[in-house]
């Protein structure tokens, strides 16, 4: 793309409109910006100019300017509870340290627009110059009334840490790791942390690059408040009727919460399967010794389990484990002793159990030793014991409305 020609084609500079929708209300409560330029009769996004490093600063700015002054035009027509999405990398933003862009902004708060209808979406993928001078640039921003979003950037460590040091209004999750299967397991893990850390800090999750109706129902199940992609709506020159997709995204939430309550429910009927099961065999091996009772486990779990261990209320393992590897059943004295209280959740379902008097279905997850996705079905022995059984995926797999 040629810079030189867009500068001196400012006219032919313009915005989209892609509207982001609530999960509460299924209609439009935001859009994000994205700049267009329109060239023998063709529309091209602007997305290259801005990504290339090439280009100087100030020909961005000034052909951001031009963008963002025509769509904050178009956005004083709009309903006041509609916010707008301003993507900004560390770069851009910093520019003549951000005074040039505030300035702009606060012409337009003149004219009746409210900051805090702004969302900036930063990015400092990249950035070589003073972190510390950028935050203090966006904590600035905020005294104003401005929001903050951060996009995901690849590096999940460098992320993390930003999102603890910038505690942004909202976390902008993009959907494309989904369509590799390679990806998707490690993706759906660090989301499960990423969704925790955003709770913590009152965060508000938005997916985007939603282009299928499971990306939607992805992004449904992990929290998701607000959704974008071409599978919801594409940018657009104009403003949409807000509730345009409410009836459309009703049908799709009824889908999938009776797909969820279908799941919860054969959760709920394996635990209570499992409780009557297990509770029957320990009351008839009460006075056995652990290497009994996982011997009269296995002839009725043996399809089920694939380990199986007992713990004290503290965690510490007093029975070896005994574990079903290719060649059978075999005993792991090493375990004897170990303690699992560090394990999230552990202490929490010991409380559970002694209060509640029965077993307990874990949620899924990825088991260290073999790596499959597996749950563990946990169950009081008595004040002080309690029996851990964990369940293999060739059975969740047989059963697949547990996975």
């Amino acid at each position: 793309m040629d810079a030189l020609e867009i500068l001196s084609d400012l006219e032919n500079v313009f915005p989209y409109f892609q509207p982001i929708f609530n999960a509460d209300e299924q209609s439009v409560i935001a859009y994000e910006v994205l700049g267009r330029y329109q060239a023998n009769g063709n529309v091209i996004s602007l997305g290259a100019f801005f990504h290339d490093d090439q280009i100087p600063d100030e020909y961005k700015y000034e052909v951001d300017l031009i963008v963002v002054k025509k769509a904050l035009e178009k956005v004083l027509n709009l309903d006041e509870d509609v916010l707008i999405f301003l993507n900004r990398n560390a770069e851009l933003l910093m520019y003549r340290h951000g005074e040039p862009f505030l300035q702009e902004l606060l012409e337009f708060e003149k004219k009746g627009l409210s900051l805090k209808r702004i969302i900036l979406e930063i990015s400092d993928r990249n950035y070589q110059g003073d972190l510390d001078q950028f935050d203090h640039l966006l904590h600035y921003y905020r005294t104003y009334g401005l929001k903050i979003a951060m996009a995901s950037i690849g590096d999940e460590s460098h992320y993390f840490e930003r999102i603890g040091q910038l505690e942004p209004d909202i976390l902008k999750i993009n959907l494309q790791a989904l369509k590799s299967t390679a990806i998707g397991v490690n993706f759906t893990d660090v989301l499960f942390s990423l969704s925790l850390l955003a709770r913590k800090i009152g965060a508000t999750l938005l997916f985007e690059n939603i282009e299928m109706s499971y990306q939607l129902q992805f992004a449904w199940k992990n929290g998701g408040h607000y959704y974008q992609g071409f599978y919801l709506h594409p940018p657009t020159e104009d403003f949409i009727n807000r509730d345009l997709l409410k009836y459309r995204l009703k049908e799709k939430f009824h889908d999938f919460i009776a797909y969820e309550k279908r799941k919860l429910e054969a959760v709920y009927t394996t635990a209570e399967y499992f409780q009557t099961m297990v509770q029957d065999i320990v009351n008839k091996n009460k006075k056995a010794s652990y290497e009994a009772l996982f011997q009269a486990l296995i002839k009725e779990m043996d399809d089920i389990a694939f380990r199986m261990y007992v713990c004290d209320e503290d965690g510490f393992q007093k029975s070896a484990n005994i574990f079903k590897g290719e060649n059978g059943w075999t005993t792991q004295s090493v375990y004897l002793n170990k303690n699992w209280s560090w394990r999230p959740y552990f202490l929490e379902n010991i409380i559970k159990m002694r209060h509640e008097q029965k077993g307990r279905l874990s949620d899924l997850y990825g088991d260290i030793e073999t790596g499959e996705t597996i749950r563990t079905f946990s169950f009081p022995m008595n004040e002080h014991d309690y029996l851990f059984i964990d369940i293999s995926y060739r059975y969740l797999f047989e059963h697949d409305q547990l996975l």
